[in-house]
């Protein structure tokens, strides 16, 4: 039978990865599709002086991607450059063309897929599985297999690197630079680890994820983010006391005040499935209006898993170009984005884990205190664990459920004062999530 052809552009861990599962799971796809696919041609820009696997005899190899994109000889387009600069080019070139997309570009499709998708044409459609969560098919769960459901919230653990650096800390006790070193000899973070440390990566998926949830157009920027740089192995020995652990949360939950969304570190309670996640692995737990709680697990990252998730969008639209259907499903779920109803982050009511450095002082807890409660906050408990650095001495002080707003002016107040040796950290105290 008469082949599907691909075309794919970027030749990088993901294209990698995907062009090695074609390779090796050949016959089983065509079996479950009941008819090839092959790789018709492959672009990168530096594939005519570098070697790369599983190229098939007979593929056409540029440099160029324009003889990709809007190639006749072409029938489904992978972009896995990502940025968003060429691949937004690569990816209008080819639904201008009719042809479906494959993309791992969580970047890119936050910010302006649902524009990119409104410019196809034929049966054109965007396919985006392996741009949140690697080989974790989350897109596929929200956009057909709980879609009849309502979802009320989600929390997830989308960023590998920083997972890894959270739990390695919390492993072994080490700070935060030491373990980052590490991570990138281990090729698990970038020479470049602003993306992942800082939140930003994660903001992306969550966006993505949202749009897909909730049916409102989310642009990342909109999001409250906050990184992990300031973790120390001080946080979780106090996380630990109070029976949690500390990871970087996506959250999502609709609020009578609109949509409310963060990435940020959070205190969760060790009991809680998502306390498991460890290393470089990602997981999304979602709570529907009918269905209740369901949990989604396994690799963030890498070039099989995420190679999978590519693969398994080609097949998709594969099936959809041989049935003659037009996008059957949208990409983003619901067939029109609304605009967005957002909960401001000042209104975000939870209590709170407040880490303070201090140069030990009498009257310190009393003049905190007074200040807390200036601001209409009430003390839950003050922890110490012993230390011999009085001059940096750390406590924590947990509160009672508070308003964002009046924690955040509390903290402005306390950092004023002559016994502060560091800007107090402030983190969500999740009592279950």
């Amino acid at each position: 039978m008469k082949p599907v052809r691909i075309g794919l552009i970027g030749t990088g861990n993901v294209g990698s990865g995907a062009l090695e599962i074609l390779a090796l799971n050949g016959s089983e796809l065509e079996a479950k599709l009941g008819f090839p696919l092959e790789i018709a041609a492959v672009s990168s820009r530096n594939i005519l002086t570098k070697s790369v696997s599983n190229i098939p005899a007979g593929a056409r190899v540029t440099a160029d991607w324009r003889e990709v994109a809007g190639a006749a000889d072409i029938d489904i387009v992978c972009e896995l450059i990502g940025g968003t600069t060429t691949a937004r080019e690569i990816i209008e070139c080819a639904l201008k063309a009719g042809k479906p997309v494959i993309t791992a570009n969580k970047e890119l499709m936050a910010l302006a897929g649902p524009e990119l998708q409104a410019e196809a044409t034929g049966k054109a459609t965007i396919h985006m599985e392996a741009s949140v969560a690697g080989g974790v098919p989350i897109h596929a769960v929200l956009r057909e297999g709980i879609a009849g459901d309502s979802a009320q919230a989600f929390f997830g653990i989308l960023n590998g690197t920083s997972n890894y650096i959270l739990t390695e800390i919390e492993a072994k006790s080490s700070a935060f630079d030491d373990v980052l070193g590490e991570a990138q000899r281990l090729g698990y973070a970038e020479a470049d680890p602003t993306a992942d440390v800082e939140g930003y990566d994660a903001r992306s998926k969550l966006a993505l994820l949202a749009q897909m949830a909730f049916g409102q157009r989310v642009a990342p920027g909109s999001i409250y983010c906050e990184g992990i740089r300031r973790i120390t192995p001080f946080d979780f020995q106090y996380a630990h006391t109070l029976g949690h652990t500390i990871r970087l949360v996506c959250a999502a939950r609709r609020t009578p005040a609109g949509l409310a969304l963060s990435v940020r570190p959070t205190l969760i309670p060790k009991s809680t499935i998502l306390a498991s996640v460890l290393g470089a692995y990602n997981a999304v737990w979602v709570r529907g209006a009918a269905g209740q709680d369901t949990f989604y697990y396994g690799r963030g990252a890498g070039a099989l898993p995420t190679g999978v998730a590519v693969v398994s969008d080609i097949m998709r639209a594969a099936r959809d170009l041989r049935s003659g259907a037009s996008a059957r499903v949208s990409p983003f779920s619901f067939q029109k984005l609304a605009e967005p109803d957002l909960a401001s982050i000042d209104d975000f009511v939870c209590g709170y884990y407040l880490r303070f450095r201090v140069k030990d002082s009498t009257g310190i807890i009393a003049t905190l205190g007074r200040i807390l409660a200036e601001n209409g906050i009430s003390i839950d408990a003050v922890l110490q664990l012993p230390t011999d650095d009085k001059a940096n001495l750390p406590f924590v002080i947990t509160v009672e459920p508070a308003r964002e707003a009046d924690v955040r002016k509390a903290l402005l107040e306390m950092e004023a004062l002559d016994f502060i040796v560091e800007k107090p950290l402030a983190l969500p105290l999740e009592r279950g999530v």
